[in-house]
Formats: C-alpha cells, structure tokens, sequence
C-alpha cells in the first residue's frame, strides 16, 4: 500500500466529521465552509477514540512481530461522517496468545479513552424539556439507546433526569456514545471481529459454531433495531470461520483467561440492544 494513502484517508476524514460534527451543533457547512470548524470538538473526540483503537492494533501487532497497516480512516456520509477506521494484517499471527492481545488492545485503548470523554462530555451537555408527540410520547429527537457504561456515568455525573425531560448531548459526549457503540460492535465474537479474535484464541476450533451462535441470537434483536439484520447478513458474508495461527498448540494461562474475561465485560457493559429506538 503506497504511505500517503493512510494520510489522505484520514485528512478526508477530518472534513467529513468536521462536517457531522458542525451539523451536529446546528451549523451549516454547506452555506459557511467557515462553520466547519463548529464541528472541531465532535470532529476531535471521535478521531482520538478511532485512532487510539486502531493504533493500540497496530503497535501491539508490532510487538508481536506481525505486518500491519497503519490505521486507514474510513470517510463517510453518516450522521458521524466516517464509517470508523481499520487496520490490515500483513502476516501471519504467530499463536493465540498473540492473537488475543492483538485483538483485545484496540477494543481497550479505545474504551479507555472514551470513558473521560464521554464524562467530559456529560458534564457540557444540558437538560431540555421534552416535547410530547401525538401519541403522548416524549420527543427527543434522535433517539439513542444507553449502554451500561454510558447510563452509569450519567447518573454520575448529571443525577436523575427530571420525569419529563430528555438530555441534549453535546458533540462530545455524542462522540464517546458512538466510541462505546464502536466497541460493542468489534467485541461481537464473530468471525474475524476483535471479538472473534479473542473467541478463537480462547476456544479454538469451537469458534465458528460459537459465531454461528451469536449470529443468530442478533437475529431477534433485529425487531428492536433494524441494523441488526444487516449486521448479522454482513457477518454471514465476511465468513465466520477464524483462520488458524501459526502454532495452534500455543498454551493460554491464567493472564490470558483474565484478559478474555476482560473482553467479555466490555462487551457486556457498552452493548446496546437498541441503539438508535425504532
């Protein structure tokens, strides 16, 4: 891969957030390319949950001996103005312990970071009034679901909401949101997800049928949120079968099982089975 390509992909993501990040604050970038920089604030916290995610993969790759990409950001037309960012393995991973380090290190640099954004951010976002919908139903908007984590730290730091009220997220706390939701994803253990990365070093050849049942326990959700469907379909076709090490016979121990149950928490703690409410 020639080197400016990293670099390209990753100034166009700097707009493109930039861009979300502005409409997100109520600015038009379109009408003022001035107003561009309203979005620096959402723009900055996702580029640094992103990038400490990949770049955790990409250092401990290097650790571990193995080629990889540096972290190609992935520009898009979303409401967050990427599609996230990704690195490419180059080599082949030595053996399990490997593996899982490689696999749990971005899912956890990534985590880390979002924690004091996402209180940060909470701390800047405010209550509103929430107006009430034909059916009696409170209006808030974008609809978002909570995780463990990020409801946690909303109680903390901003106390009980009042019965009718919604909070307003500032860009943020919004970014460190989609830096949870980003990790829940990649912990998913499937396939060769970060999640199917530390599966297949902890349970070996019993990964694909654990896929293949995770996979299908995505299917009901799909009545909570939609996305779920096309998730669980992409997952089919990216194939749930993990490739195999280079020493299968690779022993885990006790800091290895520590860290898979590490993984597992995570998961536990920033899924949510219904991220954007239908």
């Amino acid at each position: 891969m020639r080197k400016w390509v990293p670099a390209l992909l990753f100034l166009t993501t700097v707009v493109t957030t930039l861009g979300a990040g502005a409409m997100l604050a109520g600015a038009d970038p379109f009408a003022d390319p001035a107003a561009l920089l309203e979005g620096a604030p959402f723009s900055a916290a996702l580029l640094l949950i992103l990038g400490a995610h990949e770049g955790a993969h990409f250092l401990m790759s290097r650790r571990h001996g193995v080629r990889a990409t540096l972290p190609l950001f992935l520009p898009a037309p979303t409401l967050a103005g990427t599609f996230g960012a990704v690195i490419r393995i180059e080599s082949p991973i030595p053996d399990r312990r490997s593996l899982l380090e490689i696999g749990l290190a971005g899912p956890l640099a990534g985590f880390l970071v979002a924690l004091p954004l996402a209180v940060a951010g909470l701390g800047l976002s405010h209550v509103a009034a929430a107006s009430v919908s034909a059916s009696g139903r409170p209006e808030t908007g974008i609809g978002l679901g909570a995780s463990l984590v990020f409801s946690l730290l909303e109680r903390v730091v901003l106390g009980p909401l009042p019965g009718e009220a919604s909070l307003v997220l500032h860009p943020i706390a919004f970014a460190a949101w989609i830096g949870f939701f980003v990790t829940a994803i990649n912990l998913l253990p499937v396939g060769q997800l970060d999640g199917g990365h530390v599966l297949y070093a902890l349970a070996g050849r019993r990964q694909e049928t654990l896929s293949r049942a995770v996979v299908l326990a995505l299917a009901p959700l799909g009545f909570l949120w939609w996305g779920w469907f096309l998730w669980g379909g992409m997952l089919l076709l990216m194939g749930l079968r993990h490739p195999p090490v280079v020493v299968e016979a690779s022993p885990l121990g006790t800091r290895e099982r520590v860290l898979g149950a590490v993984g597992a928490a995570m998961l536990v703690v920033t899924f949510v089975p219904a991220p954007f409410p239908m």
